[in-house]
């Protein structure tokens, strides 16, 4: 097949825009996605946000700039609609290393235990689970749970071990965790303090335990919106977090100073939507996510409850 040749910029920015208004469509982008895809998007957020925005948007279409996992919760919590991930490819790791036939072992290795699964995993492991949660409602949605009963974290070990760090509960964690997030180590944050020792540390808590323990504040890139909002002009920032972080975050600071934790802080999945694959979603309904009824139905009962923790 030829690969789709995009016209200018300007010219496909208009096309899209055309595109939206003739299919009524929305445009759903994360935070890490490209500036060019975020600049377009109606709706850029975190996974929290958008599984909310999807779940109440009244558009017919939802073009999700994200990954897999992304697009599968939106098309179970909106099972009228089309939803349309621009790049098939695009996948998540993490979401990646763990299969609903492990999560069955685990959980009959731990009778009675509760699973609580993070968003960022397919929609056959949420179909397993009694709750999921995000970055941002994972601490709120473990402390919603009864506190005798043993919690099984899936998949990444990483927020899990920091959002439990000073409860007194019973949680197994699955060794799962982002590999961009995995990068940053407790010396990228020590040698960047060096030289910049007046900044603050703002790191994802997808970052291994040590790193969230050594930074000034652990938020979800949600969270990392209000944080640098109370921050004076001026103020350097150490961001622990995906590049594509930066460009939201400068945005809404203009006057802020913004360091990548670490070299190479780059989710390849995330950087592979770019506005020619918008426009082709919306014009040859690329490519269409769908999730088993069956599936989507026990899986939707694990996503409420997530949505339903303040």
């Amino acid at each position: 097949m030829t690969p789709s040749v995009p016209p200018q910029q300007p010219e496909l920015i208009e096309e899209i825009a055309r595109l939206r208004d003739r299919r009524n469509a929305v445009i759903l982008a994360h935070n890490y996605e490209l500036a060019e895809v975020q600049d377009i998007a109606d709706f850029t957020g975190d996974s929290l946000e958008l599984s909310r925005k999807a779940a109440t948007v009244e558009a017919e279409v939802i073009v999700f700039c994200g990954v897999h996992f992304m697009a599968e919760t939106a098309a179970i919590l909106a099972p009228g609609r089309v939803v349309l991930l621009p790049v098939a490819e695009a996948g998540c790791p993490m979401a990646d290393m763990i299969t609903p036939d492990e999560l069955r072992a685990f959980q009959a290795e731990n009778p009675g235990a509760i699973t609580v699964t993070y968003v960022n995993s397919t929609a056959g492991i949420k179909a397993l689970s009694d709750v999921c949660c995000t970055s941002a409602n994972a601490r709120a949605v473990v402390e919603s749970l009864p506190a005798d009963r043993r919690i099984l974290f899936v998949p990444d070990r990483h927020l899990g071990e920091w959002v439990t760090r000073d409860l007194e509960r019973d949680v197994v964690f699955w060794p799962g965790f982002c590999p961009v997030h995995q990068r940053i180590l407790p010396e990228d944050l020590r040698r960047k303090r060096d030289q910049f020792p007046a900044a603050v540390v703002l790191v994802h808590p997808e970052c291994d335990l040590p790193v969230c323990e050594a930074a000034d504040f652990v938020e979800s890139t949600g969270g990392m919106l209000r944080r640098i909002a109370e921050l004076p002009a001026g103020t350097t920032v150490i961001l622990g977090t995906e590049v594509g972080m930066i460009n939201r975050l400068q945005r809404a600071r203009p006057d802020l100073v913004l360091i990548p934790a670490g070299p190479d802080l780059v989710c390849a999945n995330m950087k592979m939507t770019r506005l020619v694959h918008v426009r082709d979603a919306l014009l040859h309904d690329r490519h269409r996510v769908t999730v088993e009824p069956g599936v989507a139905a026990r899986a939707r009962v694990a996503i409420e409850r997530m949505l339903a923790v303040p």
